[in-house]
């Protein structure tokens, strides 16, 4: 039988880079043709084959409801059939608006955009704007999308500032980032001590995503917090992945800390492209058109996006819904713990909400150094087995995976079965 994703993805690397429009989508990490997506439903995707997998990347987070959720493909429905776009305002827009500030207490008034980078990068310029100031400060494997200043990597000394990770970055793009060790306290005390009057924001992610899944403690997210007040700098949380995914009220209600700035994404447009960046009024009124900080989008708070992203919200809000996703996501990781454990294979796991990650080592990483240290090969068997059984998983090292409203407890056992065969076989 002829393998269709191989003859589609020859047919994309002709016309697209590398054949795919984001790196991650490549399998260049794992090796293999990548699967071409056909359709979904549930807690499943099919590929180009028809082949059925149990779907743990969830569109990278959004799909919280799982994909096809009836109430919102009546609501995008609807939407459609009434406009596809405007370039003008809406009242979805403000009911949008509405319904995120009710849930993100540190947000009195949010901006709407279409993409978690678009939000992130314009939150820094409405920081260094808001201070007058010109130092970010980041942490080494919190990723907040491909903006050139964010497109750094770690400085060769203690609390040094980074050099460029990608090609068309110059470095005096980055000359005012930081990037320090994530969940480094010594560091943080000295980037603050050494800079702290240029400081004009702390961005992270309180539970990281992109080196898989590693939570800032709370002694150091509360240390954040302290310095950044102490100082006069902003705490940017950036909550694109973990934003009503993790809670209702973000890793901020997890942790208990109030940010400054708030950037969303992923769960509140529902698999639409739609983010948002939020904060106290004093500071969101230094954008435009009220104040001197710049920033637009021409299909900002698209009215289908908005439509979706209101119906999914609508959803997670009713009683126990997180409660369940929790339960079901800790049922899968302990499951895999214990498969792993049963076959004498190093695994560690950890999740919260519908969002989790684990680690083919003893102990839970705290920083992008020792998740790096992880057995690449081990990873890629693993991957490939799950694939080759039915089961989805990001096809890289360093991505987290999210758990659906849709996972059934077949699904989940399905899964653990699938893994305990694999770590079997080793």
């Amino acid at each position: 039988m002829t393998d269709q994703n191989d003859l589609l993805f020859e047919r994309a690397r002709a016309v697209i880079p590398g054949g795919v429009n984001s790196p991650v989508r490549a399998f260049k990490a794992v090796g293999g043709t990548p699967r071409f997506i056909q359709r979904a439903q549930g807690a499943y995707f099919w590929d180009a084959n028809d082949q059925r997998y149990i779907d743990y990347i969830g569109s990278w987070g959004p799909m919280i409801l799982g994909h096809g959720h009836p109430a919102v493909v009546e609501a995008v429905q609807k939407a459609v059939l009434e406009g596809f776009s405007y370039g003008a305002p809406t009242e979805r827009e403000i009911e949008l608006a509405e319904a995120i500030l009710a849930l993100v207490p540190s947000m009195e008034m949010v901006r709407l955009v279409s993409s978690g980078t678009e939000a992130a990068m314009s939150a820094l310029r409405l920081a260094r704007g808001a201070t007058g100031r010109k130092t970010i400060v980041k942490f080494e494997g919190c990723y907040h999308g491909h903006a050139d200043a964010l497109l750094v990597k770690a400085g060769s000394g203690l609390a040094t500032f980074g050099n460029p990770t990608s090609a068309g970055v110059p470095p005096e793009v980055v000359q005012h980032t930081l990037v320090l060790e994530y969940n480094n306290l010594q560091q943080l005390e000295e980037a603050f001590a050494l800079h702290s009057k240029d400081i004009a924001c702390l961005m992270i992610e309180a539970i990281a995503g992109n080196m898989n899944f590693v939570r800032a403690t709370p002694a150091f997210a509360k240390r954040c917090r302290e310095l950044c007040t102490q100082h006069g700098a902003l705490l940017i949380f950036d909550e694109v992945m973990t934003g009503f995914r993790v809670g209702l009220h973000g890793a901020q209600g997890v942790l208990g800390i109030t940010p400054d700035l708030t950037v969303l994404g992923k769960v509140i447009g529902g698999g639409m492209p739609l983010a948002a960046f939020g904060g106290p009024r004093a500071i969101m009124e230094q954008l435009a058109p009220l104040g001197p900080v710049y920033q637009a989008g021409t299909l900002s708070g698209n009215p289908v996006a908005t439509a979706c992203g209101l119906a999914t919200l609508k959803e997670i809000s009713k009683p126990g819904f997180y409660e369940a996703l929790a339960k079901k996501t800790r049922t899968l990781v302990d499951g895999l713990k214990a498969a792993a454990a049963a076959e004498g294979q190093p695994f560690n796991a950890d999740s919260e909400g519908g969002m989790f990650g684990f680690f083919l080592m003893n102990e839970l990483p705290q920083n992008y150094a020792t998740v790096m240290t992880t057995d690449n090969a081990q990873f890629n068997a693993l991957f490939h087995g799950l694939l080759d059984r039915g089961v989805y998983i990001a096809p890289a090292l360093y991505e987290a995976g999210f758990v659906s409203a849709a996972h059934s407890e077949d699904d989940i056992a399905a899964t653990i079965a699938a893994a305990r065969d694999i770590f079997s076989k080793r």
